[in-house]
């Protein structure tokens, strides 16, 4: 379900956007992340009364350099809610998205329920393989939601971009391209992208979809690596939650 913007040419993104790396100096911003996980006490009574699951299937995918005990605390409260909430189960996140989504694919093939489509919520790297696997696999996909996650550039638009391009010997022009061409395709189920403009890792301006007209964007206050305790994106994720159930 592609929006008229994604016609527009990989080369011209980045200007007609305003795309470009965060400055690594603001990295320092990403210590409000331990305020933000001490909001999640005040806000516990209003989170609690967020729309109940009946068991849909959603499994949370960590991002870079993380694994499922970063996605713990999320998935312990989507649990409450209700829902059957499953960690990755593939480790930490060690930024080779193209085999993950193989990856993600046979997890979920071993643990989703026979002829029932299951839920992603993806952070950061994880919520670029989440929509990579909905482009994929449409079929074993209800919905996607994404929290801090870079749409446009793969991780050109990131402040540790040029650092991973090195380590890892990439082009980051060429992966731009790849990943433009496949945002091209797009993909039809419900989309939910979470952001912060307060991200000081990935750019903001790179995390909005421009490519598929279902995208339900929010924003909220906050940082990259505070989103996975941030109650401002828990209550977001429990929304779109609520808005799946109520589909017929």
């Amino acid at each position: 379900m592609n929006s008229s913007e994604a016609i527009i040419p990989a080369v011209q993104r980045a200007e007609l956007f305003g795309m470009k790396a965060p400055n690594p100096a603001l990295r320092i911003f990403e210590a409000r992340a331990l305020l933000e996980a001490a909001l999640l006490l005040p806000a516990a009574p209003f989170l609690a009364a967020k729309r109940r699951g009946d068991g849909q299937q959603v499994m949370l995918l960590p991002g870079f350099m993380a694994d499922d005990r970063a996605m713990w605390p999320l998935r312990r409260y989507l649990t409450y809610l209700g829902y059957d909430a499953l960690p990755w189960g593939l480790g930490r996140n060690k930024g080779r998205p193209e085999a993950d989504v193989a990856r993600v694919l046979q997890r979920i093939a071993e643990v989703r329920r026979e002829d029932e489509p299951i839920i992603l919520v993806g952070w950061s790297l994880g919520g670029v393989i989440a929509r990579a696997v909905a482009r994929q696999a449409p079929d074993v996909v209800r919905e996607v939601i994404t929290f801090g996650a870079p749409v446009e550039g793969g991780p050109k638009y990131t402040a540790t971009g040029k650092r991973f391009a090195s380590a890892m010997n990439i082009d980051l022009d060429a992966i731009e391209h790849r990943v433009h061409d496949a945002n091209t395709k797009g993909f039809d189920c419900p989309l939910t992208v979470i952001y912060s403009r307060g991200d000081a890792i990935v750019d903001w301006r790179a995390a909005i979809d421009r490519y598929n007209s279902q995208a339900f964007h929010r924003r909220v206050p906050g940082s990259h690596l505070g989103m996975v305790v941030n109650p401002a994106v828990w209550w977001q994720v429990a929304s779109a939650l609520g808005r799946s159930k109520a589909q017929p």
